[in-house]
């Protein structure tokens, strides 16, 4: 109960105390409320995955006669030109971008619909809209970023006021992400899919709804999975991929080619690698897209234990620093906010790692800040530009 004749207890005092809390935030230096260590991990993850992308196509540029040093060049503008969104998402108040939710949901989905009319096709996914000379946008990338903010607003509206989501708020969020994951299925993307998925889910089942919708949730996932396979609605390559899983060694030359070169890279790499440009698997071109999807086998051939060791250590301070701005938000949409971001970085590390080692399937999902891509690196500072804008306004 208040004591309303304490100075402390009083409402008058509660709101001078918080008015000279945000006085105080104010006058402090942006800078030294950034999460100094999230940026320190990032920013390693960043300058490796730039030798890595430099690593994996130097030799096969010089081979080619081309510029050694192209695909850096181009990695290291995509990383700037990342820095420069991330610093703009966390400048811009987090609590406003909320206000504007519908906006980016509407322009995500426009994205994704102008993809399928005027996109082109890579690797048998049409998911790229080709802007200019070598230069290409995935829209997919940036409607993760949408469904994130869309899930955090629906379901943090009525936990600001300690009152958990009903059933509604989830049927809404379920609703409202089943478009967008239509459009990327229809691309046919499944490894975005299965990323938004997850996050979509992770979102619900920490914003406090009620044990039911976490069961149900996963016995619905079971069952498509299940109505899939039966009615045969992968495209061949894709059933190939999870054939392959299955059964690693069934066709080695064929589905299960890139898999089995990537472990033979990796288990190359020693304790500490061959040396950047000296792994004979990544040189030879044994492993396809090592510089996007499979970069990680050239941190276990040419950097050895130690370094991919060091990267997926990295990966995990990212992941923990946003589980702790996650914990210390000011209010339901933050944390929410937060969790989301959490929920993606760690699913698609996860995914892309576990594919090299043989203990996911292969799909085409990046490193985020380690592979080489535009969009993937894009959308991922601008993720991280969201969590430093939430720990700016956190509790201290």
């Amino acid at each position: 109960m208040t004591d309303w004749t304490s100075p402390r207890g009083s409402p008058y005092a509660a709101r001078r105390r918080e008015s000279l809390r945000e006085r105080a935030l104010d006058r402090e230096s942006p800078l030294r409320r950034l999460d100094w260590i999230l940026l320190l991990a990032v920013g390693m993850l960043c300058t490796m995955g730039a030798l890595l992308v430099w690593g994996a196509t130097k030799p096969h540029n010089v081979a080619l006669g081309l510029d050694p040093n192209g695909d850096l060049k181009r990695d290291l503008l995509n990383i700037g030109i990342g820095v420069g969104l991330g610093g703009v998402a966390a400048i811009v108040d987090y609590r406003t971008i909320r206000a504007y939710t519908p906006v980016v949901y509407l322009a995500s989905l426009v994205g994704l619909i102008a993809v399928l009319v005027h996109g082109v096709t890579v690797n048998g996914s049409h998911s790229w809209i080709k802007i200019g000379p070598g230069f290409e946008v995935q829209p997919s990338e940036f409607a993760k970023i949408a469904l994130i903010v869309l899930a955090a607003m629906l379901l943090g509206e009525r936990r600001d006021g300690a009152i958990a989501p009903d059933d509604r708020d989830v049927w809404m969020t379920l609703a409202a992400s089943s478009v967008p994951i239509l459009l990327i299925l229809k691309q046919p993307d499944v490894g975005t899919v299965m990323v938004v998925a997850f996050v979509v889910f992770g979102v619900i089942a920490l914003s406090g709804v009620s044990s039911k919708w976490i069961i149900g949730l996963l016995v619905v996932a079971a069952g498509v999975a299940v109505v899939i396979v039966h009615l045969h609605l992968l495209k061949d390559y894709q059933l190939k991929r999870f054939t392959a899983f299955t059964n690693p060694h069934a066709d080695t030359q064929g589905s299960g080619y890139n898999t089995h070169q990537a472990r033979i890279a990796i288990g190359s790499g020693g304790l500490f690698g061959k040396g950047l440009f000296h792994g004979t698997q990544t040189n030879g071109q044994f492993v396809p897209e090592q510089n996007t999807d499979f970069v990680f086998t050239v941190a276990g051939e040419e950097l050895g234990l130690a370094g991919s060791g060091l990267l997926v250590v990295l990966v995990g301070v990212v992941l923990w620093r946003g589980l702790s701005i996650a914990a210390r938000a000011e209010d339901a949409f933050g944390t929410l906010l937060s969790v989301g971001v959490v929920c993606w970085f760690g699913f698609q590390a996860f995914e892309n790692i576990g594919m090299t080692v043989g203990i996911m399937p292969v799909t085409g999902l990046p490193l985020p800040f380690v592979s080489y891509g535009g969009s993937s690196i894009f959308a991922s500072m601008l993720a991280v530009g969201l969590l430093q804008n939430v720990h700016m306004r956190s509790r201290t």
